[in-house]
């Protein structure tokens, strides 16, 4: 059906062409598979017309996309017209206008809007380790969108894996103790490797950066040379809040320095004394989580994970307590953006240590 204008819903105005007359629902404007049979995550939506305008389809079908995201943990919007920092800001604030800020960096991005950033930008050959976006923090986003621009010539996929089954893959007693300890984070900013803490807390304001380590519950201390070491503590398992499934949600094998390459490893260490490590995790009593421990999540990652390749234009929108996400190393030219909105956290949806949410 057209509106006032003599417009079809969800397409953009072709000029003075005058529309057929055409009542479909928004349902019916896209088609959904997947990527391969059995495998749910992501649940890929392609418009069947390729006049569909992208923004205009996403801010009507708002209950589909949140039933299917819930259902999924992951929607793979491909073959709509997303092309272009602009373009997918608008796909992504047609669907929420609560979009988060990149605080307390742990990887270097640019921001490019606003709202819109560069996903993580490590050098090329290395793999980013699984994880939820700020699941170390207590306040992290509910929602994340990704969209290629320019897929490289060979790898830098953005896997994908279910937290509930990362979950269930572990050993209970891992499990179960990490829920009753959580997870410490410890990290040296100005150490000459890794972020400064002007990057990482976007001020050169050492009263701002005070202030957010004190509402993050974050204790800190401010050494010489303009140095910062910070360690907090937070959830290693949290509930979903509209389903209440157990999640395993933390960043402890991301942390860790067992979960980085070998030779990388062995030259942080002979650099370094522990305490002094760019980044490192323990549990939340500050012993230390053994190594053994470190290779079991990664594995349980393994086990669960999801991967494909990139085409131009894709927009992955993920549920990002239910899922996580890595990136594969890659040669040749890659640009990806990322945007995230919804915060959710502080003590809310996070088990206490009986693992009961509070």
């Amino acid at each position: 059906m057209s509106d006032i204008t003599g417009r079809r819903p969800g397409f953009k105005n072709l000029g003075g062409a005058r529309p057929r007359a055409v009542s479909l629902s928004r349902r019916e404007l896209v088609e959904t598979d997947y990527l391969s049979p059995g495998e749910t995550l992501p649940l890929v939506v392609r418009p069947k017309d390729v006049e569909l305008d992208p923004a205009d389809w996403v801010g009507g079908s708002r209950d589909f996309i949140e039933e299917n995201l819930l259902r999924h943990g992951g929607l793979l919007f491909r073959g709509f017209d997303v092309g272009g920092v602009e373009r997918f800001e608008e796909f992504v604030r047609a669907f929420s206008t609560n979009l988060m800020d990149y605080l307390d960096q742990h990887t270097p991005r640019t921001r490019l809007t606003p709202a819109v950033y560069t996903s993580t930008e490590y050098p090329a050959d290395q793999r980013v380790p699984f994880h939820s976006e700020n699941s170390k923090n207590r306040v992290w986003p509910l929602k994340l969108w990704f969209c290629c621009l320019q897929p490289p010539p060979r790898g830098g996929e953005t896997p994908i894996a279910d937290n509930a089954k990362v979950f269930r893959l572990l050993d209970p007693k891992l499990s179960a103790r990490f829920v009753e300890k959580r997870v410490m984070y410890a990290r040296n900013f100005g150490e000459g490797v890794g972020l400064p803490w002007q990057t990482a807390f976007q001020t050169d304001d050492r009263e701002a950066v005070e202030r957010h380590c004190r509402e993050q519950r974050m204790e800190f201390e401010w050494k010489d040379g303009n140095r910062l070491r910070v360690r907090h503590v937070c959830q290693a398992v949290a509930a979903h809040p509209a389903t209440g499934e157990t999640l395993w949600f933390n960043q402890a094998h991301l942390f860790h320095v067992a979960g980085l390459e070998p030779a990388f490893r062995e030259s942080l260490l002979g650099l370094f004394e522990e305490e002094d490590l760019p980044s490192n995790a323990y549990y939340g009593d500050g012993s230390p989580i053994e190594d053994s421990v470190i290779a079991e999540i990664v594995e349980a990652y393994r086990l669960a994970s999801v991967s494909f390749p990139w085409r131009p234009k894709d927009v992955l929108m993920l549920d990002n307590m239910r899922v996580a996400h890595g990136r594969a190393p890659y040669e040749g030219p890659r640009r990806v953006l990322v945007a995230m909105a919804e915060p959710y956290g502080g003590d809310a949806g996070v088990p206490n240590s009986s693992g009961v949410v509070s």
